[in-house]
């Protein structure tokens, strides 16, 4: 993961362009939020950290979406928590940074259309399943976090161990 990541991240950064969407999924602990902020780190850039729960209208994400510069991260953790209508309003955002939506109703509804400067989402779930096939789609990037092996741990506790001149 972490090699993979960095030449992702080195081939954006060489280009001057943001990083592809980026999903990553596995159990809680494991270090997702830690890792969307070092790729910020990393990348040069902002980050906006939010809750796919904390956003219940299309209203709460265009808010967000508009105040973020080119190459920011938005990083929504539980993005599975995302409502539908929500996750709808977001598919052309992640395809051309473009936001659409109807303002007032009947005869009276007005279309508009409202570009945002180009930026990585970078989303974290625990739950896979429960993300739909349209989204799940639109991440150019997904990583799977796992557990460390019983090898992984030793080698990690060997070399601490080494480091600190400890005696395990």
């Amino acid at each position: 993961l972490k090699g993979n990541l960095e030449i992702a991240v080195a081939a954006a950064v060489g280009r001057g362009e943001p990083l592809d969407h980026l999903l990553l999924h596995g159990p809680p602990g494991l270090g997702k939020t830690t890792l969307a902020y070092i790729v910020a780190a990393e990348m040069g850039v902002n980050i906006k950290v939010t809750s796919g729960a904390a956003i219940e209208r299309q209203g709460d994400l265009a808010s967000t979406l508009t105040h973020l510069k080119k190459g920011d991260i938005l990083f929504v953790d539980e993005i599975h928590r995302l409502p539908r209508t929500v996750e709808e309003f977001l598919y052309p955002v992640l395809e051309d940074f473009t936001m659409y939506w109807v303002s007032g109703k009947g005869t009276a509804a007005t279309p508009l259309r409202l570009a945002v400067e180009p930026f990585t989402l970078i989303g974290a779930t625990t739950r896979m399943a429960l993300l739909t096939g349209p989204l799940r789609s639109r991440f150019g990037i997904v990583f799977r976090f796992d557990f460390y092996s019983q090898d992984a741990i030793e080698a990690i506790v060997g070399r601490s161990a080494s480091i600190l001149g400890a005696r395990i």
